[in-house]
């Protein structure tokens, strides 16, 4: 492919800023955004790197969920970096200045144009799958399409929570907003009025009943819809459960109770 075909797929954007999170290889990258990129909340971007310093294009490439909102004027991606990855460790690496190239047109259709109106909108994530959720509550549409919007986090470890201190105050702020933290190998964090649990996975949380008792929501078809997002087991699991009771995705253009993206 010549480098013209290339500059018609991507644009070269640099990076403006890495945090790193307390959880090791955990962390957000901001980057510049090219005025003709629209996305919307949910999508994602594929992002790419050179795999040398000879390399003057990128050739690897690998899919993020914007954790900014359309409204940005920058772009925003949460990674958690694979020790032994082709990717994450040369994203780890960046520093303000450095080049990230970014794919022109967005991805995805975990979006919220898939469901009708609802009392109860669920966000189920693990690890770095919260992304895609983030721009949601920043919409005005998502507050005015759903009563509750709660928001379930699956990880390991209380230190992988990444924007944890923005969730738990929009939490105690907006009384729509229920977030639900699940740790697998510690406790969970009892905040926000909620008991502390044993470690489990989130799909033990809900067979057991206890992502519906802590937040006092149903979760049926008739009530809810939900979204599932994370690692591909997660979304596995817990999409063969939640279609035996009832929960479909849409088909044929027919809104559905069930959406999932999985793009790992």
């Amino acid at each position: 492919m010549s480098a013209d075909q290339d500059q018609e797929k991507y644009t070269c954007q640099q990076v403006l800023d890495v945090k790193q999170w307390e959880s090791p290889g955990l962390l957000s990258i901001k980057v510049t955004r090219n005025s003709g990129f629209n996305f919307i909340p949910g999508q994602f971007a594929r992002i790419g790197l050179p795999s040398d310093q000879a390399q003057p294009r990128p050739d690897l490439w690998r899919a993020y969920s914007m954790v900014s909102h359309p409204d940005d004027d920058y772009l925003e991606f949460l990674s958690v970096t694979v020790p032994d990855g082709q990717f994450s460790p040369k994203l780890a690496a960046l520093c303000p200045g450095s080049d990230l190239w970014v794919e022109k047109v967005p991805f995805g259709f975990l979006t919220l144009e898939r469901f009708l109106p609802a009392k109860a909108l669920w966000l189920v994530s693990t690890g770095t799958g919260l992304s895609a959720y983030l721009p949601m509550l920043r919409d005005t549409a998502t507050w005015e399409k759903f009563e509750k919007v709660i928001i379930v986090h699956g990880v390991r470890t209380v230190l992988e929570l990444a924007y944890r201190e923005y969730l738990e105050k929009l939490a105690k702020n907006n009384p729509q907003f229920i977030y639900l933290p699940v740790t697998s190998r510690e406790p969970w964090p009892a905040n926000g009025g909620y008991r502390g649990h044993k470690g489990c996975r989130v799909t033990t949380a809900y067979t057991e009943g206890l992502l519906q008792s802590e937040t006092g929501q149903p979760l049926n078809p008739e009530d809810a819809r939900i979204m599932l997002c994370g690692n591909p087991e997660m979304v596995t699991e817990m999409r063969a459960l939640l279609q035996e009771q009832g929960f479909a995705a849409s088909r044929r253009g027919n809104p559905g109770t069930l959406a999932v993206e999985n793009y790992w």
